[in-house]
């Protein structure tokens, strides 16, 4: 048999597996996983465009007004200067200032002051001015745009590289490929494959073929939707320059970031589902691995899928400040890999674990009543 006759079975078993592997009742939390960012990110914008109507709707300073905000004014200046506020809100309580012993009478005196406090918002189309007051005096001026394009981009790379690449494209492929031969077996259907007219390493590469276009079709998309979830409400200026500058390079390097993904950790499942009987303990042993990219030598850390995928994302993840530096430490990307070599690594990863795969199906013996 020819090269091109074995290509078109794979091509024909993959097309009797996607049906299973995009509408079996199995895939309905993989969609869970890879939306539910969109889902987020889209209430997110609807909840923005809310907020600016009914900022707009109470009124607006101009921009001057809310740069001449300067500690030390008071309520009434700041009123005569801008005029009403969008929201007052103000409250008094009680501050223990000192302790003093009566000299008197041996006594504690606790000293105590009232504050008023008063927190008054402004509003110039744009941005936001929070002005916090203690007994009439401003205390602190705070300013912030709810449209700020670089945070929603920063959070966008956080919540690709932290929930997505970790979490989500990890446990969508462990659902999917895990079964492509596990999920048979529990069923007692394998043996059906094995009597049909094709070698098993050609079914395996099917199966894969399957596997592979389903989850890189469903994380691809989710992916995609998020990217386009954020840039939705912001101004049509700062979205037209950034796809102007970098944004087709962004986008594009998310989707093959979610497509290896889907590549290096499939191959991975499938092979364990071939090898292992219980899923848990090589997804859980997986997990840490990924986890612990961080702490392993350079050498070590090419052996892990999320090395190669990190090393294709456009803009790091961030960091909090206050994080703990051990949370810093494994949340942090390893060095990494130039994206010529990242994508090329992990295709010879994939190549070496589906070989091991194929070895393993070719030895592979059905005794339906182990399972």
């Amino acid at each position: 048999m020819t090269t091109r006759f074995r290509a078109r079975q794979a091509w024909t078993i993959a097309t009797l597996e996607m049906r299973r592997a995009f509408f079996s009742k199995r895939a309905f939390w993989v969609y869970l996983l890879a939306f539910f960012p969109a889902f987020i990110f889209i209430g997110h914008g609807v909840s923005l465009q809310w907020q600016i109507k009914r900022f707009n709707a109470r009124g607006k300073v101009a921009p001057a007004i809310i740069d001449s905000f300067k500690p030390g004014m008071t309520e009434r200046e700041i009123i005569a200067l801008a005029g009403n506020p969008q929201s007052d809100h103000e409250y008094t309580r009680r501050q223990r200032e000192d302790d003093d012993e009566d000299e008197s009478t041996g006594k504690r005196v606790i000293v105590e002051k009232t504050l008023h406090i008063r927190f008054l918002e402004y509003w110039d189309g744009n941005r936001r001015s929070y002005l916090r007051f203690e007994n009439g005096v401003l205390k602190s001026a705070r300013t912030r745009n709810p449209f700020d394009f670089q945070e929603d981009r920063s959070v966008y790379a956080g919540v690709f590289q932290l929930f997505y690449l970790r979490l989500a494209i990890f446990f969508g492929c462990l659902g999917i490929f895990m079964n492509l031969f596990r999920g048979e077996m529990l069923d007692k259907t394998l043996h059906f494959w094995f009597l049909a007219p094709a070698r098993r390493e050609v079914l395996l590469v099917g199966k894969y073929l399957a596997g592979l276009t389903a989850s890189s079709v469903i994380f691809t998309s989710g992916a995609l939707l998020s990217f386009f979830a954020v840039l939705w409400p912001h101004s049509g200026m700062e979205v037209q320059a950034f796809w102007q500058g970098p944004g087709v390079e962004h986008m594009l390097r998310y989707a093959l970031a979610a497509a290896l993904g889907c590549v290096g950790y499939g191959s991975v499942f499938l092979a364990a589902g071939l090898l292992l009987r219980n899923p848990i303990i090589p997804a859980a042993v997986l997990l840490v691995w990924e986890g612990i990219n961080g702490f392993l030598p350079d050498i070590l850390q090419k052996l892990s899928v999320l090395y190669y995928l990190q090393s294709l994302c456009p803009v790091p993840a961030p960091l909090e400040s206050d994080t703990p530096a051990l949370l810093k430490l494994i949340l942090a990307p390893a060095a990494p890999a130039s994206p010529w070599l990242a994508v090329p690594g992990l295709l010879v990863v994939t190549v070496l674990v589906l070989w091991a795969a194929a070895q393993a199906v070719k030895r592979l013996e059905i005794n339906y009543s182990t399972e």
